[in-house]
Formats: C-alpha cells, structure tokens, sequence
C-alpha cells in the first residue's frame, strides 16, 4: 500500500495523488478511509479531487477558533432552529469540494433529511453559516477563493475574519463582500436572528 509523508508544511499543501491511483482520482470511500487513517491530518479536498493536507492550527489561533464556535453554539442552543458545527467538522459541497470551516451552522430540517449514515461521514450539504478566521498560514488570496466557493455552493452567509488587519469580510450570494474594519461586532441577521459575533475578543 502506498503511504505518503509531509513534512514540515507550513502552508496548506495541495497533493495530487493520481500517480498512486487506479483511477483519475479518490472515490469519495477511498478520501474518507484516507482521512481514517490519517486522523492527525487537517485535510480537505478541492473540488478538481486535490487532497489539501494543512498544518495544525497555532495555539492562539485555536483559541480563537474557540471563542468563535462558543459564541455561535450559545446562541443556536436559544435560538433551537439548527445545528452547530466545529473546525473538525467536513461537509462535501455539491461541486465535490470536502471543506472544513471553522464554525459552521446549518438550519436542523435540512440537516435531518439526510441518512444517518450521511451525517456520519462528510456530510453531503453546504452549511447555512460558515466561518472562517485566517491564520498565519494562509493567504487571504486563498481564503477570499475559499469563500466564493462557499456562496456558490449554496452558503447563504460567511464570514471571513482577518486578524492581521482586523478586517471582517461578510459574504452574500451574487454579492460583493462587506468589510468590516475593526468592528467591536457583526451582526448575522437576518441569516441567523438575533445573532451578534463579538469580536473583541478575537482579535
């Protein structure tokens, strides 16, 4: 059996693993039983079947991470209408794009109408809600990429958090971004009632 090693990658690596296969590139069974097996791996998969192995995320920028997830769990356990999901979390977007946002949320009557067995693998459906805070690691080329591919893929709001610059980048649908500079909070409505990321903490 083939194995592959990465090391000391500093930025997400894309790998084009159709030299060691049979076939163009992964089935969807043979990605999830890579990521089985390489459970110490951030890995996601672009929608033209790259596999994007990322390093782990710096301490502060897991904290921060933290703090972005606490305050949307809080609030989607008042609110009752859907599901929150963390950084761990991977979903298969309908272009084939298996991504991983940093907090994620998704109204409950599209998530129970998948199977069981859908939502314990890469579940097949674009979240209502992404976020995504940009960590040293990545370009904010890349994640501005990361983000259109979300909306077109049927995301209905996303936010990109830049730390760096303290900018906040709200995406719609067949939008341009709003940014946002340093603001104290963004408020998710009318996507997510009610909902106000405070931000002061994150930076």
């Amino acid at each position: 059996m083939s194995s592959l090693l990465v090391k000391s990658v500093q930025t997400p690596l894309p790998i084009n693993l159709s030299s060691l296969l049979a076939m163009p590139q992964m089935s969807d069974e043979q990605f999830y039983d890579f990521c089985r097996t390489n459970p110490d791996l951030r890995i996601e998969r672009n929608a033209n079947g790259e596999i994007v192995v990322m390093p782990p995320a710096f301490a502060d920028t897991g904290n921060r991470n933290g703090r972005i997830f606490g305050q949307l769990y809080v609030w989607a356990e008042a609110d009752g209408t859907g599901e929150v999901f963390d950084s761990s979390s991977g979903f298969t977007l309908p272009n084939g794009a298996m991504r991983s946002p940093d907090a994620a949320w998704i109204l409950s009557d599209r998530w129970n109408r998948l199977e069981p067995e859908q939502q314990a693998s890469f579940a097949p459906i674009a979240p209502d809600f992404v976020v995504e805070l940009r960590p040293s690691s990545d370009t904010l080329a890349s994640l501005q990429d990361k983000m259109a591919e979300y909306m077109a893929n049927g995301v209905r709001l996303g936010l990109l958090i830049d730390r760096k610059q303290r900018q906040v980048y709200i995406y719609r649908p067949e939008q341009s971004p709003e940014i946002l500079d340093n603001p104290e909070l963004v408020s998710c409505e009318p996507e997510l009632p009610r909902f106000e990321l405070k931000l002061a903490k994150i930076w």
